[in-house]
């Protein structure tokens, strides 16, 4: 099971750009691994260090020291856009990411942040660059606040609605992944299994090789 979100406060980084693809969100030389842990080294390779021996490039934002331990990330339009991925995920929430802030993201990377337990949230352009202003000014002591519940986020004085599936959003605040709804009904699944081969045991018959 993940772990619930309903409110989060932290440090919020602004990488501005629109079309971060998954690629670039982790290349695929990084993807080695079979587990879902062990991604977050990968994160942004290709733009976090200056050579293959990742040596880390100081002008990279989450390489600042002012930025050190964000978990919200403010972005661009078509954020998670490309290929489908899940590793995308696996390395963002590995480097400590549980809220990213965009305009709008790809599809099905969208979906893959609801099932590994990342917030995504769909803001407008100038609200993303208001907020990114906001903490900038002092990253360390000005961090967001997204209220999952209330579909809020708060900066200062500065409080915006965002809107998400009810679905996604108790998947979210449950900590749950799909497969944990159907596991909630599994005493009804037997049952129905159970009658449903009485009413024909041939069917069993068969997917058993009898």
């Amino acid at each position: 099971m993940m772990k619930p979100i309903t409110i989060h406060s932290g440090i919020a980084a602004p990488l501005l750009f629109a079309n971060i693809n998954t690629d670039t969100i982790i290349p695929s030389r990084e993807m080695k691994r079979v587990s879902k842990t062990g991604f977050a080294d990968g994160l942004f390779a290709n733009m976090r260090y200056l050579n293959m021996e990742r040596k880390a490039d100081p002008a990279f934002i989450l390489n600042q020291p002012a930025y050190r331990g964000a978990s919200v990330l403010l972005t661009g339009d078509n954020f998670g856009c490309g290929s489908s991925r899940e590793h995308a995920v696996w390395a963002l929430y590995g480097f400590g990411f549980k809220v990213i802030v965009a305009e709008s993201f790809g599809s099905i990377f969208f979906d893959n942040c609801i099932t590994n337990g990342v917030l995504p949230v769909r803001l407008s352009h100038d609200t993303i660059n208001q907020f990114a202003r906001y903490v900038s000014a002092d990253p360390q002591n000005r961090p967001l606040a997204i209220d999952l519940e209330a579909r809020t986020v708060v900066a200062g004085a500065l409080t915006c609605e965002f809107e998400i599936p009810d679905t996604a959003r108790d998947l979210l605040m449950k900590g749950h992944a799909p497969i944990d709804v159907t596991l909630e009904r599994i005493d009804a699944i037997n049952h129905h299994m159970g009658e449903d081969k009485k009413r024909r045991p041939w069917l069993y018959a068969m997917a058993d090789g009898g």
